[in-house]
């Protein structure tokens, strides 16, 4: 049988074929034929078949057409807290990719300067993406920032938003990545290693030099001022634990350049730059801080005169403001006029807070105090951020970049989030565990400092590959971990 649009018609059978005359005479003797019972049959049959193929292709449309009253299959959709944590991821990842990119490109300035001509054309290339870079990640936080303030509501737009923390972080990271090629073109530790080498082995000696200084400005800052204001305590010996880590790689990479193997002894410079970068922050760090201390000590009694005539010209105070201002002024002249260590920075805050209104800029004397105050809270956290990034996660990091902007906007506000930066960051290391015992880590050669401080990316006895300039895709070029 055949199925179209004409009536359906019997296949002949096999064998003889009836004559006229045999046909003729069935007929007149009024019998049936087989030809007359099997065409209603097969009409019959042709009929259902027809109407079998029309229900089976109105049941397949009905199955993929998008018709009111029709749920069509959905692709599933991504829970927002996995989003949530892919997002914080990019954020991690581009953060670190910036801070890494920033400590080789100090290694390339220290060979070929930064003061006007040659040596600022050659880099220019390369601190201009960095800009780029964090101006992207800067946008990046602030969408963060407004997510974690339920900005905005609707599971939709904020679904958008993480979409849009991905993004710039992923522009960040190409940004970075596309100078990558010229920025090795420009270091050329292929053919330049015993050049960056004496430059890092010069960096280290400077360093290993000053530790003794540093050590003994620690010592004389616990005397003077109390524990509370003593933030960097430890940072001594985390920096000797880092130059640990230095030493033991820079020496493998002599090693390794004495044999030819260029590939190894790349690997061991650059390890040894990352410990050396992050030993010089700790060394800054307890320096800033004296500075900082000093400065704060011989502003607070100005300060304290500008605050009290500041209360006298706000004659609109509400009485409970006017009290606690008072009362905030009274205990810092006590602290100030006392024989007992006490914390010249953290009375600047409570003046500030007490008195200064928000929005009030570095005018003045206040003003000043303002920014002295924001200045030191945000360098400490950032410095905190920097030497243990391996272990500090997205929230630190997103209260921090809340802060830096606000040391030129508002200075009086930075402080807030600067403190709450480092908070988090020490919560994020103690989760994590610290692998200092008071001293160098000389049995394992300061590869526990490392990995916490994000230099190497791995728990192994090699402690991993080490990060270089660049953002993901050079992480993936080069075998590394990548978000």
């Amino acid at each position: 049988m055949t199925i179209n649009a004409e009536v359906p018609v019997a296949a002949a059978r096999g064998g003889p074929v009836a004559g006229a005359g045999e046909q003729g005479r069935q007929d007149a003797e009024g019998g049936t034929s087989a030809a007359d019972l099997v065409l209603p049959l097969v009409a019959v049959g042709g009929v259902g078949v027809l109407a079998g193929y029309g229900y089976v292709r109105r049941t397949r449309r009905a199955r993929t057409r998008t018709t009111p009253g029709v749920v069509s299959p959905q692709p599933p959709v991504t829970p927002l807290p996995v989003l949530e944590r892919q997002a914080a991821a990019a954020l991690v990842q581009a953060d670190d990719c910036l801070r890494t990119s920033r400590e080789e490109l100090a290694f390339a300035e220290a060979r070929f300067g930064t003061d006007a001509g040659s040596g600022a054309t050659v880099v220019e290339p390369f601190v201009r993406a960095l800009r780029e870079a964090e101006r992207e990640l800067s946008a990046a936080f602030a969408i963060r920032l407004r997510y974690d303030r339920g900005v905005p509501e609707e599971d939709a737009a904020r679904r958008h938003a993480l979409a849009g923390i991905v993004g710039r972080c992923a522009e960040a990271g190409r940004r970075l990545d596309a100078e990558t090629p010229a920025f090795d073109q420009l270091r050329s530790l292929e053919t330049e290693l015993d050049s960056a080498l004496g430059i890092a082995e010069g960096r280290f000696r400077d360093l290993a030099g000053r530790a003794g200084g540093v050590d003994a400005t620690l010592a004389d800052l616990n005397t003077r001022y109390t524990p509370a204001a003593v933030s960097v305590t430890g940072y001594v010996e985390q920096a000797k634990d880092r130059l640990v880590f230095a030493t033991t790689h820079l020496n493998q990479a002599r090693q390794a350049a004495d044999l030819d193997d260029t590939g190894t002894a790349i690997r061991h410079l650059r390890s040894a730059e990352g410990a050396i970068s992050q030993a010089d922050v700790f060394l800054n760090d307890v320096d800033q801080l004296a500075n900082a201390l000093a400065a704060a000590a011989e502003l607070v009694p100005a300060a304290l005169t500008g605050a009290e005539a500041e209360l006298a010209r706000a004659t609109t105070e509400p009485p409970s403001r006017r009290l606690h201002a008072d009362t905030t002024l009274a205990a810092v002249r006590e602290e100030l006029t006392g024989d007992s260590p006490y914390d010249p920075l953290d009375a600047l805050r409570r003046v500030v807070r007490a008195v200064l209104p928000p929005g009030a800029g570095r005018d003045g004397v206040l003003g000043v105090a303002a920014w002295l105050v924001g200045r030191s809270d945000v360098g400490s956290a950032d410095g905190f951020v920097a030497t243990h990034r391996g272990a500090v996660g997205v929230g630190a990091r997103t209260r921090l970049a809340e802060a830096r902007p606000l040391l030129t906007s508002d200075p009086a506000a930075a402080d807030v989030p600067a403190l709450e930066a480092r908070e988090a960051a020490e919560q994020d290391v103690r989760m994590h565990g610290n692998p200092y015992a008071g001293a160098a880590d000389d049995r394992t050669g300061g590869v526990g400092g490392a990995v916490l401080g994000g230099i190497l990316l791995g728990e192994d006895p090699d402690g991993g590959p080490p990060l270089a300039f660049g953002g993901p895709a050079t992480r993936r070029r080069r075998g590394l971990p990548s978000t």
